[in-house]
């Protein structure tokens, strides 16, 4: 990677916009930035990390990008060009930041942008040039971090090399150096792996606890289904710490309860045979008793019935005599049948033939005349009538179309009146056109200019309401703030008391430990401090000034908690007040009622303003409407024109064509109202004529099968034997009577033969002949068989079901015998290799976890890089070297410095170096870890690098010697920046950039020897 130009504007402080050219200032190798203490000097360094990665370092990210002196129009901005895996490439960002309006007063929001573009051969016309790559800000950090191959906290560490932090860094306990080594080498993986075989432990732990319950769990079913006879399990279980498989006993156990239970099964079998075969002699005995009852109580019923069907007989010889003269007269029903009909088919024709000639004789005139006609003279009438209807149907024809006529007269006398009326009020209309156009016209002027003032209103309102917002906020932030501090005081105190308690507590726990530790030894045991199983003399402690562990741990518990509310009404303090400044500087000097009355006033000037500005779209329409309506008036008024001349002339026409018709019309009309009238008239009569005349036919046909159906009745009678039809008639009974008559004998004669059958059956007299059966006496021994089966067959279940269940859990014992076994063993090697990789097993000796060892192998790649200049900066006397000595106080291993003096032949702790060799050492570490860091994140040369600071703890032979190193850099084609403002650095380095402060912001400029 290597920087080439960066141009900052309103960043930081810089007012304006700055350029550095990096391939300028390190065409040499080493290059200086300097400039007075707070001139912007990092700033500088901050600028390319917010270009790369869109923050600034992590010591500086809450600082404020954006300038205090820059104009307020000009933007914050970053471009950056440089080289990434031979891709150049130009970065350009904007963080938010809030600009003035571009129309109106105020300010608002500019979105933060990113822009990553690519230099090209051919930027699309031939040329090469910039191609836009992104405007994401995701996808151009996820490219830019794809070509680096570091993370923000990385790059800060190797390239950005940052004012203390390697100091501190060299001078770290373990802990705290191996939280940058994990940012910087991404050994999560290997937590990943630790917390995986912790995992697998906790898993493998409860599967034999599961186990083990499990075995505990089929014991007691053993013994719930043995019964509380059996033998118990007693001490055949198992310890419940105890690692080992059931003992063989469990399982012999099992096989005495199995045994004892097939045994009971046996008796049980032979008890239930014994009852079934009592039961079915009972069974047998009930059945004999029931079938010898059944047979008398059939004879005793069969008895009965032949008795009733006596009584009856006489009866039945009655209906058999009526029923045999019935069916002799059954051939004149059918002729009897025909003839009522006729008879009432007669008289419906009679009646009807009346009706109809009362109804034409109501008809009146020639209605009245042939109401007493024959069938014959009513057809002949019929005929002439409808003859005469036909003859109608033309002027009826010609009485419509004068109707039509007198309906269209009038329907063009009303156009014709309404087409003069619209052809004045054109005229009229237009006559007024022009002074409507100029008040129109002065309406639309007054609403344009109401417009542009409410735009300008617009603008001002939005200030003062976003300033009265932010009066009322801020005055209720300072009431909120008014009541927080007084009870963050009081939290404040609660907090030190509950300090001072818990340190009491401890102080007083650690005065009785002796005590404590005392009451813990027992005869004949080691002692835990001294190892000797003799205590002569224990130290005591008063019962009331004992401080017990559980003491001291709720009081720090409360010490926790008390602090903890403390810093949360803290912070929450502190929040509002930063929310109350922001809302003081957005409000101004105004109180919130002050800004309600400007508010209030021009509210008042906007409505007015508003409500005229409305009218400009309805005046503007009307304008348009008017001028559309005046070219309709025109075009109405001379189609009205042309129309009303049309009119007159149809008018003319069709009154000379409705005279002739009328006059036909009236001739065909006669008397009648209309001809339609008369020809309705004559329609109703002759359709009463035809009637009449269907009726009269009706009356006679049916006067003729009247006769015919009496002839065919006496002819009947005859052929039956009767001497005439009214004795046939006599006895004749109606088909439903004589249905029921035949189906009564018909029952009669079964029943009477069903009985005979009955009692002659051998097997109902002989059992009429025996003693009446006893029927409860055998059905209580057969319910006493029962009950004795009953519970038979419930003791033969509950032995079988046992024998199943202990068979069934005699395998589950078995099988879980031996899947204990491999799960045990598989639980130790896991419990193993997870203490192990944790570090707190007895067989890690350094007490190293898995990935400390991993940060340890880094670090010896890092000591033994930095080793390579440390030696060559403090002239061979120094060497940096990894250690894997165990911390102090029980803390792990394996992240500890050492430094090796060559001149003593000792090792030593980092922090005995002095100020200036704290310096080197820690530049000569920056410089390893940027190498192993480059190499671990895939080989990305790394061609530009910063140093930030420190130079000013070195004598001159030092720092000739630290600068030989840094000149060597370039070895490798490295351009160094050094961030510095000692003055012998200005000798030194040609090549140098000035950083110039003044009250209206830093400047950048081009310097050299001459202007130091």
């Amino acid at each position: 990677m290597r920087l080439h130009r960066l141009t900052v504007t309103a960043f930081g402080p810089f007012a304006g916009s700055e350029t550095v050219d990096f391939d300028a200032l390190a065409s040499g190798g080493l290059f200086l930035l300097r400039g007075a203490t707070g001139a912007g000097k990092s700033s500088v360094l901050d600028a390319v990390c917010f270009a790369l990665y869109g923050e600034t370092p992590g010591a500086r990210r809450a600082t404020r990008l954006r300038s205090d002196h820059a104009d307020p129009k000009r933007l914050t901005s970053v471009e950056l060009e440089l080289t990434l895996g031979g891709r150049r490439l130009q970065i350009t960002r904007l963080p938010e930041q809030r600009r003035p309006k571009k129309v109106g007063t105020g300010t608002t929001v500019e979105r933060a942008q990113t822009l990553l573009r690519e230099w090209v051969a051919d930027a699309g016309d031939g040329a090469p040039g910039w191609r836009g790559l992104s405007k994401s800000h995701q996808e151009a950090g996820e490219e830019i971090h794809r070509l680096i191959g570091m993370n923000r906290e990385q790059f800060c560490q190797v390239v950005l090399l940052p004012q203390g932090d390697f100091a501190r860094f060299l001078k770290a306990d373990s802990e705290e150096r191996g939280k940058l080594l994990r940012r910087l080498f991404d050994t999560e993986r290997f937590q990943h792996v630790e917390a995986w075989l912790a995992e697998q432990r906790r898993g493998q732990e409860a599967a034999v606890q599961s186990g083990r319950r499990r075995l505990r769990d089929l014991v007691s079913k053993a013994e719930q289904a043995a019964g509380p006879d059996a033998e118990p399990a007693g001490g055949w279980m198992p310890a419940e710490e105890d690692d080992a498989v059931p003992a063989a006993g469990v399982l012999g156990w099992a096989a005495v309860l199995r045994s004892d239970a097939t045994e009971r099964l046996t008796i049980a079998e032979a008890a239930l045979a014994d009852a079934e075969s009592a039961q079915r002699t009972a069974q047998e005995h009930r059945a004999a008793a029931e079938e010898l009852a059944g047979h008398q109580r059939r004879h005793r019923e069969a008895s009965g019935l032949a008795e009733r069907l006596a009584g009856f007989e006489a009866a039945a010889a009655a209906d058999r005599q009526r029923l045999a003269a019935a069916q002799e007269a059954v051939g004149v029903e059918s002729a009897l049948r025909l003839r009522e009909s006729a008879s009432e088919a007669l008289r419906r024709a009679r009646q009807a033939e009346l009706r109809h000639r009362e109804a034409l004789s109501g008809a009146g005139g020639e209605g009245r005349g042939l109401a007493g006609a024959d069938a014959a003279g009513l057809a002949q009438a019929e005929l002439r009538l409808r003859a005469e209807v036909v003859r109608l149907e033309a002027a009826r024809a010609e009485e419509r179309r004068c109707a039509e006529l007198a309906g269209e007269q009038r329907s063009l006398t009303d156009e014709q009146r309404a087409v003069e009326e619209r052809a004045e009020e054109a005229e009229d209309w237009l006559g007024e056109f022009e002074g409507e156009l100029s008040r129109l016209e002065h309406q639309h002027a007054e609403a344009r200019a109401a417009t542009v003032k409410v735009e300008q209103l617009d603008d001002r309102r939005t200030e003062l309401t976003v300033r009265q917002g932010a009066a009322q906020e801020r005055d209720g932030l300072r009431a909120e703030i008014a009541e927080a501090e007084p009870r963050v005081a009081d939290l404040r105190t609660i907090a030190l008391d509950a300090r001072e308690y818990s340190l009491d507590l401890r102080d007083r726990r650690l005065r009785g430990m002796a005590a404590e530790l005392a009451e813990q030894l027992r005869a004949g045991e080691a002692c835990r401090v001294c190892g000797s199983p003799e205590h002569p003399a224990p130290a005591e402690s008063a019962p009331d000034s004992r401080v017990g562990a559980e003491d001291e741990e709720r009081a720090r518990l409360a010490q926790a908690d008390a602090e903890q509310v403390w810093a949360e009404a803290e912070r929450a303090l502190t929040t509002l007040r930063v929310r109350e400044a922001t809302a003081a500087g957005a409000a101004g000097p105004d109180t919130a009622d002050a800004l309600a009355r400007l508010l209030a006033v021009l509210e008042r000037e906007h409505h007015e303003a508003r409500h005229t500005a409305e009218a400009l779209g309805l005046v503007e329409q009307e304008i348009t409407r008017l001028s559309q309506d005046r070219a309709r008036r025109v075009e109405e008024l001379r189609e009205a024109k042309e129309r009303a001349a049309v009119l007159s002339d149809r008018l003319l026409a069709l009154g000379t064509e409705r005279q002739t018709l009328a006059a036909r019309v009236a001739a065909a009309r006669g008397e009648a109202v209309s001809v339609a009238d008369r020809a309705a008239a004559l329609t109703r009569l002759t359709e009463a004529v035809a009637a009449t005349a269907i009726a009269a036919r009706a009356h006679a046909d049916a006067s003729a099968r009247l006769r015919e159906a009496e002839d065919e009745l006496r002819g009947a009678a005859t052929t039956a034997g009767f001497p005439d039809a009214a004795a046939a008639l006599a006895v004749l009974l109606p088909r439903g009577e004589r249905e029921l008559l035949e189906a009564r004998l018909e029952r009669h004669r079964a029943e009477t033969s069903a009985v005979r059958r009955e009692l002659a059956l051998p097997e109902l007299a002989e059992a009429a002949g025996r003693p009446p059966v006893d029927l409860s006496a055998v059905a209580a021994a057969l319910g006493a068989a029962t009950e004795r089966l009953g519970r038979a067959h419930a003791d033969h279940a509950a032995a079988r079901e046992r024998c199943g269940a202990l068979t069934a859990i005699g395998r589950q014992l078995t099988g879980l015998a031996a899947e204990l076994a491999p799960a045990l063993d598989r639980y130790g090697r896991i419990n193993r290799l997870a203490a192990l990789t944790a570090g707190t097993s007895t067989e890690n000796r350094l007490r190293m976890r898995l990935e400390s060892y991993v940060l340890a192998a880094r670090l010896e790649q890092v000591a033994a890089a930095a080793s390579d200049r440390l030696v060559r900066m403090s002239g061979g006397r120094y060497t940096l070297v990894h250690s894997d000595d165990r911390g102090t106080g029980g803390k792990r291993s394996g992240l500890a410095l050492r430094v090796v003096d060559a001149w003593t032949g000792t090792e030593r702790d980092t922090a005995t170096l002095s100020g200036g060799e704290s310096f080197f050492a820690s530049l000569s570490l920056a410089l390893g870890l940027a190498d192993v860091v480059t190499d671990e994140a895939g080989g990305m040369p790394l061609d530009t690098l910063f140093i930030d600071e420190g130079f000013g703890t070195l004598d001159e032979q030092t720092l000739e010697e630290v600068m030989d190193v840094l000149d060597g850099l370039r070895e490798r084609d490295r351009a160094v920046g050094i961030v510095s403002h000692v003055a012998d650095l200005r000798s030194r380095i040609p090549a140098q950039l000035l950083v110039r402060k003044g009250r209206h912001g830093s400047t950048l400029a081009p310097a050299g020897r001459e202007d130091a």
